[in-house]
């Protein structure tokens, strides 16, 4: 009899250190995840198409626009483009390009046809040395957005600080779509307002009460939410964070995995055009997960 107690306590005690193991194993593996994901994230805001190499932008104006490093130019990109690179030429919403004889442009990725470097929502990228520049819309103005392959920033990038990666902060919630269609208002840094189709509302439950975050559509069966909180302007970025999902399951739920929850492009440069949050999603509580404030300007 003494004997089976004592298997039995030896069972129960190698069951629960089995359970315990598991359930440390299961966290580990979600730490892993997760760093592996922000690992991406951040060779991918190094990358030739990321946030850290932007050097500048500049509006267009309708008709002609000279550019490059002589202050004499409308535009004047940095001291190692060529004096005059060319001109950029807007009218009616399309935009043509000169090269100027001195200067040596490539024209990479082209999107338009061959009169063009925009027209119809498509750029062709433009190069110059370790400069690269393309045509940019935000609502009726057109834009030059320039890169800098060497910019000075990339040497210097130490990556973003983070809160602790939490599981509970991945949050099961639901999705309640609009009886009928409907547009919510987005307004960008430069002031401008676009109406984006609204997919419904995420809502969720964090200690007891609930919560409420509009999404929009990210394209690729993804969902967009800009929002703020009790730590935006404090420990994370003043105009708030980006959070992406995927659309529901058979179930209408989404998974909203705050750890996932990112600085916007403007949190890295200057030259970035960002949305802000609507009004309706800033919660009234601390989100303490994903990235801080990356305090770059």
């Amino acid at each position: 009899m003494k004997t089976n107690s004592v298997l039995l306590f030896l069972a129960l005690v190698f069951s629960a250190l089995f359970v315990g193991f598991i359930s440390k194993n299961d966290e580990g593996a979600y730490q892993n995840e997760i760093n592996q994901w922000h690992q991406k994230r951040m060779d991918g805001l190094k990358s030739e198409d990321g946030w850290l190499n932007l050097a500048g932008l500049f509006w267009l104006k309708e008709g002609d626009n000279t550019f490059g490093s002589d202050e004499k130019n409308d535009i004047v990109f940095p001291k190692k483009a060529s004096k005059q690179v060319g001109t950029l030429v807007l009218r009616d919403g399309k935009v043509s390009f000169k090269a100027h004889s001195d200067a040596q442009v490539k024209l990479l990725e082209a999107g338009t046809s061959p009169e063009f470097v925009f027209e119809d929502g498509k750029t062709t990228t433009m190069q110059e040395g370790t400069l690269r520049w393309f045509i940019i819309k935000r609502g009726p103005k057109y834009g030059i957005r320039l890169r800098d392959l060497e910019h000075p920033v990339l040497s210097h990038f130490q990556g973003v600080e983070r809160f602790s990666v939490n599981e509970a902060w991945k949050v099961v919630a639901k999705l309640e779509k609009p009886s009928t269609p409907r547009t919510i208002a987005i307004t960008d840094v430069l002031g401008l307002v676009s109406q984006q189709s609204l997919v419904g509302h995420a809502v969720f439950e964090w200690k007891g009460k609930t919560y409420r975050l509009a999404a929009t559509d990210a394209g690729g069966g993804r969902l967009f939410i800009i929002f703020k909180d009790k730590t935006t302007s404090h420990e994370t970025y003043g105009a708030g964070r980006f959070l992406y999902t995927d659309k529901p399951d058979e179930a209408g739920n989404v998974i909203l995995d705050f750890n996932k929850a990112i600085n916007p492009p403007c949190a890295f440069s200057p030259y970035a055009t960002c949305p802000l949050p609507p009004a309706e999603n800033n919660l009234a509580i601390r989100i303490e997960a994903g990235e801080k404030d990356a305090k770059m300007h």
